[in-house]
This record gives structure tokens, sequence and C-alpha cells, in this order.
């Protein structure tokens, strides 16, 4: 059974930073979503900033910026005929790792074998990552959490969907809701509809579902099976402060 993605990101108050992958509903385009959340102030003080085949994060207000680590990072990068979509600097590995000749066809699943979740005691913040054929539309999905907030314990999981089809994705977060340590993500990715094909119409459903205060940026992108070529959209919360 597939979610309503607007109204299960409606319903959920804090589900961190979250990506979601599919086909539209023409089987033409394969739309991906990024979005990041915050509840802290350095946590919120982030907007998404264009690069050469993606995005990187920045700080709004550099005055407010106390601590850089895990905040910012490449979201989103292009490696040839793939996108690379990620909730930190385990973008840059797995590039890294798909550049290298000696690893040819493995570069996803090798890099994130050298990664574990996020140092940020007690919430041990999953790290997500997805990876898109361009030509295709195929895609993958991981997730390397702890073991129910055990630090110890890393479990990783990787999720291949080689043949999508039409109108339907799969989206996985960070977290499972809010709470006190932070419930990690549990279970397989939930299978949604992918129900636009204009990037701009899904981002602005995405943004608008999101809850209002803990919102802070998304990225929509929305790539032609034919050409590889695509589109991109960016939306944030807070403006860049000059000076």
């Amino acid at each position: 059974m597939k979610e309503n993605i607007y109204k299960y990101l409606a319903g959920n108050e804090y589900p961190g930073r979250g990506i979601c992958v599919g086909l539209t509903p023409g089987g033409k385009k394969v739309m991906i979503a990024y979005f990041i959340m915050g509840r802290s102030v350095n946590s919120r003080n982030r907007v998404f900033d264009p690069i050469e085949g993606g995005i990187r994060t920045l700080a709004a207000d550099h005055s407010k910026m106390t601590d850089p680590h895990l905040i910012i990072y490449n979201p989103v990068l292009t490696y040839e005929n793939t996108t690379i979509v990620t909730n930190g600097d385990q973008t840059d590995t797995i590039r890294h790792f798909m550049a290298r000749n000696d690893f040819p066809g493995f570069g996803f699943e090798a890099a994130l074998n050298t990664r574990t979740f996020e140092d940020d005691e007690p919430n041990w913040t999953p790290r997500i990552s997805g990876m898109v054929d361009m030509r295709t539309g195929a895609y993958k999905l991981n997730i390397l959490k702890s073991n129910e907030g055990n630090e110890g314990s890393l479990q990783r999981f990787t999720f291949d969907y080689p043949q999508p089809v039409a109108v339907e994705g799969h989206f996985i977060s960070t977290y499972k809701c809010n709470g006190t340590p932070i419930p990690s993500f549990a279970g397989e990715p939930l299978r949604v509809d992918i129900d636009e094909e204009d990037p701009n119409e899904y981002a602005g459903k995405l943004w608008e579902a999101l809850n209002e205060e803990n919102k802070v940026s998304l990225f929509v992108r929305a790539i032609d099976l034919k050409n590889q070529a695509y589109d991109d959209v960016i939306i944030n919360k807070y403006k860049v402060v000059e000076g």
C-alpha cells in the first residue's frame, strides 16, 4: 500500500532530513527530492546553494554558525550519468568511490561501507543516501543507523529498485518522528505516489506539507530519462545575510 507523501509529512512534526525518489506519472522522468529540517538555531541557520551538478549547504548568517560539523556539506552531486543525494559528507565519499577504476559498478555500497552514523550523541543520527541512474531511473537507497540508539551496534541497509514503475517512488528519512532522543527511521523506505511531472509543482506541494516551524530547505530534481537533462528547484526558508 502506498502512502500519500504530503499527508505523511504533514502529520510528522520532525522527520529530520528526507530523500524521496521515483518515476513521474508519464514514466519518462525520475523525480528526486531532498529536504532538511532543524530544531536548533545552528541547524536552522542554513540554505541550499547551487553548485555545478548539485547543491551545497551554506550558513544563512555566518555570525550565528556555532559548529559546521555535520551541518555544512554537499547534499547533491552528479557523476557522469548518476545523481548522488545524501544527508552528509558521504556524498563526496560516494562520488570518490564511483570515480575509482578499481571499484567499477560497486561505488555506492563500497563507499558507504567505510562510513557510519553521525556522532551526535544521544541521537546518533542515521546517514541516509540515494543513487539514481539518470538513463533508466533505477535507484538505490541506503541507511546507516544505530541499533535502537546503541552506539556500539551499527546497522547497514541498502534498498535496490532496478525496475521502477510510473507514479511510484520511495521515501526515507533520518528520523521516525520527534522525540528526546530522536528515534531513527525504522523499516523499509515508504512506498509513495509521485504525482507530478513539474518539479516546481512537486516542490511546492512538498514544501507546504513540511512542518512550518522546523522546515529549512528543499531541493527537487526532475531528470528526463531520454536525454539525462534535468531541472533543479531550490526552496529556502531563510535568506543569506550579506556581510
